[in-house]
């Protein structure tokens, strides 16, 4: 947590002092930055938090997608339209492929290199997707997805790193969970909006979710509700348990604890029903 805090102030400042105005600007930027050594105190901050959960829990890693931080560079900041990145989609696509290159290329290098550090997992955020409809989303994410998981299992070979399991969060691409289940992922994550029959129906892997958030504000009794008809609407069968999205810094533990404590009870129940088919994801 303190580095990803870390690291989201540091970008935040730099592109909003910087951001991209023009595809001219693509020229300003170190495409061949080596993240290895850039980023150094990531990979120590992951091997140190590895080894001080002593095999207690798995140590996830993580990284916006290319279309998401390709939003960042562009708007400066967060935006509530991304108007401003997705007119350069429409104004100069092939500038905006060359970016998007660029950053598939450094995504997946920062990738590798967490999983050399200790990563257990990794997982890929393409937070901005709701911001495109099918089309652009083809044209614009799902290849440089692709990519990426290709990438990363290709570079962990090539170093002899055993390969780590790897989720795709598409936050909105509702309309693509098909085609991104075949990105070569192991899990999709799903938001809170995805109804969870269509997940199963449209999505042949594993997939995590979906708990709308803000749900942990509700009171004990219907937070325990929600969780449960959640679980037994997925099943226990290649499913991860989660929210549909990230946790607010002002919600309360003990709905946190709710949330886990429920996902063990009811999964365990519908186990001991003895469907051969409801077997955990492992």
């Amino acid at each position: 947590a303190v580095v990803s805090t870390q690291s989201k102030q540091w970008y935040q400042r730099r592109v909003r002092a910087e951001p991209l105005i023009s595809p001219k600007d693509i020229d300003k930027l170190d495409a061949e930055v080596d993240v290895s050594t850039k980023l150094k105190y990531v990979y120590d901050a992951i091997t140190l938090t590895r080894h001080s959960l002593e095999g207690k829990v798995p140590l996830i890693g993580f990284s916006g997608a290319p279309w998401t931080l390709m939003g960042y560079m562009i708007e400066g900041g967060g935006s509530k339209t991304m108007s401003k990145t997705k007119k350069w989609l429409y104004t100069c696509p092939e500038e905006s492929h060359r970016l998007l290159k660029i950053i598939t290329r450094v995504v997946s290098d920062y990738l590798i290199q967490q999983a050399i550090a200790g990563a257990q997992m990794l997982q890929v955020f393409e937070s901005s997707a709701e911001y495109l409809g099918p089309e652009l989303f083809e044209e614009f994410c799902i290849s440089y997805l692709q990519e990426i998981a290709l990438s990363v299992r290709k570079g962990l070979a090539e170093r002899q790193v055993p390969d780590v399991p790897m989720i795709v969060f598409a936050k909105g691409a509702y309309h693509s969970i098909a085609k991104i289940s075949y990105t070569g992922y192991d899990v999709v994550g799903l938001d809170w909006t995805v109804d969870p029959n269509i997940a199963r129906d449209f999505c042949h892997i594993a997939v995590q979710g979906n708990l709308d958030p803000c749900a942990l504000y509700a009171p004990k009794e219907e937070l325990t509700e929600k969780v449960a008809e959640m679980v037994r609407q997925f099943g226990v069968r290649n499913y991860i348990a989660n929210l549909g999205h990230g946790i607010y810094p002002d919600m309360d533990p003990e709905s946190v604890k709710t949330f886990v404590d429920t996902v063990h009870r009811v999964s365990e129940e519908i186990m001991n029903k003895g469907d051969p088919f409801n077997q955990l994801y492992t």
